[in-house]
């Protein structure tokens, strides 16, 4: 396992629970040593060290072939890159999974690179390009988490809830051409990676602390990429600071500013109407490319815009607020609330297909922190929708061990989520009459499309 943040201190005795291996074969990397003594309490062997691009090889090759048996890298860390990773990793015979098309350390705050070069986009292509170069193989899952990996699955089966309720006939979908094409039978115009993170601290967060429920080094590097979202053929209207891309597959397109400075109209059960942020994730791209129909010609002729709208808990919001404040500027200091501080709240996750015959209808976990605390240790709520998550892709890998390269989208989502569900709380599928348009006060001029509620011209907060 690379990296013992959050994600790897709840993913850790999910692995030990549900999984046969030798014990002894088991190491942990990571620059911090902070939860040494977990580790020491499970019986872990622990490497105190970076991954870098200088050593990864040298450090991993004889861990990952200390056999017998086959080896399986766990990469949940920050500033180490999947890809270098992923393909040594099959060039050895081992399995390989992440939750994020990482680079390694600085590609983010690269100024010498233009805001397209630091999207999500252009990330995931060099994970195309590496699957076409060379197909098949050993096995490694890409981007499994929560989100992305996870509301993959879930779009699927709500694509099903909805043709069941809607009365679509025909066959469940085998394929990526199927998916795609029952999207486009539903009218489904978009997808939205609808969040809502209630969970809240027993103790007020302090000026000059960046506090958040998962990595405060992951939610500012990615909230500080370009906002990015899966482009759907039914938008008549593009952001003036709104770019495409020249080459790759062309589902996305990505704004000139930062995500996590840029906020989306959507809607969860429990906040109803609610602001999020349109932070880039990689499935806002795979789940538009996943279900896009071209003509003969190879032309899109339907595709679903599809983003993120993200409401993170009240004290990561605030962080937001302050670090904007001072032009992008993390804080000196960083707080990740475990389940011990965490007095009450739920991180409700999920998909919100909208622009069909019953409108919209949200999907998903709702999570709490007091459920989390009896099902798995050392995790909060958001902690444990990404690490099951993982756990549901391990056993995908170890099932389908010579898939090639995969994103969660390619992946059996029934076995996936019969692995999961147990640690997601309840699932539950909600119809809304709301959109875009709902209840706007009409107290000043909008520049808004009102024969379309969907159109993102009226989800984006100008």
């Amino acid at each position: 396992m690379i990296g013992f943040g959050s994600i790897g201190r709840g993913t850790l005795p999910l692995i030990e629970r549900h999984f046969e291996f030798d014990k002894s074969k088991l190491t942990v990397i990571d620059p911090v040593d902070t939860d040494r003594a977990l580790l020491d309490k499970h019986g872990v062997t622990f490497i105190h060290q970076a991954v870098t691009k200088d050593n990864y090889k040298h450090l991993l090759g004889p861990l990952l072939q200390a056999g017998p048996g086959q080896g399986f890298c766990v990469n949940l860390s920050v500033d180490t890159s999947s890809l270098d990773i992923m393909e040594f990793c099959r060039e050895i015979g081992a399995l390989y999974i992440d939750t994020v098309v990482e680079p390694w350390a600085g590609f983010y705050f690269d100024k010498s690179k233009g805001p397209e070069s630091r999207s999500n986009y252009a990330l995931r292509e060099t994970l195309l390009e590496a699957r076409r170069r060379n197909p098949g193989g050993t096995t490694a899952v890409s981007t499994c988490g929560a989100n992305p990996g996870m509301v993959s699955w879930f779009v699927k089966q709500a694509l099903l809830n909805l043709k069941a309720d809607i009365g679509v006939p025909g066959d469940e979908p085998t394929t990526k051409a199927g998916w795609a094409k029952l999207a486009q039978t539903l009218g489904v115009k978009g997808i939205h990676i609808a969040e809502r993170d209630t969970q809240r601290a027993k103790q007020p967060k302090p000026r000059e602390v960046f506090v958040n429920t998962w990595s405060v080094e992951g939610f500012v590097s990615e909230g500080l990429q370009p906002a990015e979202l899966g482009w759907g053929t039914h938008e008549q209207w593009m952001p003036e600071n709104g770019r495409t891309h020249q080459t790759g597959c062309g589902a996305a397109i990505y704004l000139l500013q930062p995500g996590a400075n840029t906020r989306v109209r959507s809607w969860t059960p429990t906040a109803q109407a609610q602001y999020g942020f349109l932070v880039t994730h990689n499935e806002s791209i795979s789940i538009a490319d996943y279900l896009t129909v071209r003509d003969e010609s190879g032309k899109a002729i339907y595709r679903p815009t599809c983003h993120y709208a993200y409401h993170p808990c009240d004290d990561a919001v605030l962080s937001l607020h302050e670090m904007f404040g001072q032009e992008g500027v993390r804080q000196p200091e960083w707080k990740i609330l475990d389940e011990n501080e965490i007095v009450d709240g739920v991180d409700e996750l999920g998909v919100l297909l909208y622009g069909h015959a019953r409108n919209a209808y949200w999907y998903g976990s709702q999570l709490s922190i007091e459920e989390t605390r009896m099902i798995a240790p050392y995790q909060n709520a958001t902690g444990l929708q990404v690490s099951s998550a993982v756990l549901a892709g391990m056993v995908w890998a170890l099932e389908n061990p010579n898939a090639g390269i995969v994103e969660a989208d390619d992946m059996d989502f029934r076995r996936c989520l019969e692995v999961q569900m147990p640690y997601l709380g309840p699932v539950v599928g909600a119809y809304t009459d709301w959109n875009p348009l709902t209840n706007r006060p009409g107290l000043f001029p909008e520049d808004i499309d009102t024969s379309d509620p969907w159109q993102f011209r009226n989800v984006l907060v100008r």
